[in-house]
């Protein structure tokens, strides 16, 4: 696969992620073995930092990215993505530290950009995709939140909010990472709004998310506050330009 596609970085963004963070990065060595890692950390009081160290020690594969605080999930990919870029990787995928995304699933997204895709989004809510230890009510949530991008945004995406994915390096540099300013599940909609409206391919595969098990969740009301706000302001600008798309103008 890496000889296909090119060098592959993995970019895991971490605050207070000590417990599941060696087994994530085991995990993803196993599944892609030539594929490298990149930590980035938001100077977690926990000690993050110092346990993505040893592992950097221990593999050449694995590299940190010690950042001064908490600023953000966004924040903290566009760090990594710039790192990326700047070492010349080729494929930049995007995982959560919490166990959620299953490192074993990460062939199938590899697979759909050296089928073509610009971007490949690991979807819970295509045929196949589901989530497990999820409570009705966050389901609902993800879903509505997702229903609402599309309807404001003309996005032909199903998970927009996903926050597993694979882009080209060429993806990242199209789409102009110095004016993202959203975070959290906004910033996954962003990027891919961004994706889109540059023209390029977007493919969804099915995946199974799995509820963290280990450390609390980063996600509260301020992120979906602020994907409401941005969703909604960014689908009122560009109506008119929907609207004249739609009347064949």
């Amino acid at each position: 696969m890496d000889s296909v596609l090119g060098r592959v970085l993995v970019v895991v963004p971490t605050y207070n992620e000590r417990d599941n963070l060696p087994g994530i990065v085991a995990r993803v060595r196993s599944a892609v073995p030539d594929a490298h890692v990149l930590v980035a950390d938001d100077n977690s009081p926990d000690g993050t930092g110092a346990v993505a160290d040893g592992l950097a020690e221990a593999d050449d594969h694995v590299h940190v990215l010690h950042r001064p605080g908490k600023q953000g999930l966004g924040a903290a990919y566009i760090a990594g993505f710039r790192w990326g870029l700047d070492e010349g990787y080729e494929v930049l995928v995007e995982m959560d530290a919490d166990g959620s995304h299953q490192p074993e699933e990460l062939p199938k997204l590899l697979q759909a950009v050296a089928d073509g895709a610009d971007l490949a989004i690991g979807s819970r809510w295509v045929p196949g995709g589901k989530v497990v230890n999820w409570p009705g009510r966050r389901e609902m949530l993800s879903r509505g939140a997702n229903m609402y991008s599309r309807m404001m945004l003309g996005l032909p995406v199903r998970d927009s909010t996903a926050g597993f994915r694979a882009y080209r390096a060429a993806t990242l540099r199209k789409i102009d990472l110095s004016g993202v300013e959203s975070q959290g599940y906004c910033f996954q909609i962003d990027l891919t709004l961004r994706t889109v409206r540059a023209g390029l391919r977007v493919a969804e595969v099915p995946i199974t998310f799995v509820d963290r098990t280990v450390g609390v969740s980063k996600m509260d009301r301020s992120v979906m506050t602020e994907a409401m706000w941005r969703i909604t302001r960014w689908g009122v600008a560009g109506a008119p330009q929907r609207f004249k798309r739609g009347r064949g103008a």
